[in-house]
């Protein structure tokens, strides 16, 4: 979990600088940067849990026997 609230914090950065640069708005980017990282965490997390399924799986069936 601490794995996805630094990427939080740095997409929030990310996605506000970016809006601001591009918009010159503090609002427009403040709002972009509350929205779409916040979205971007979820996905990413259930993101994260659906490849450690698929490895543990790849691991099951590597295993001799």
């Amino acid at each position: 979990m601490l794995k996805t609230m630094t990427f939080a914090m740095l997409h929030f950065g990310v996605a506000f600088s970016i809006t601001y640069l591009l918009t010159g708005s503090l609002l427009i980017g403040g709002a972009v940067a509350l929205v779409e990282p916040t979205i971007n965490t979820v996905v990413f997390y259930f993101h994260e849990k659906v490849w450690k399924r698929i490895e543990s799986n790849r691991a099951v069936l590597k295993q001799p026997g």
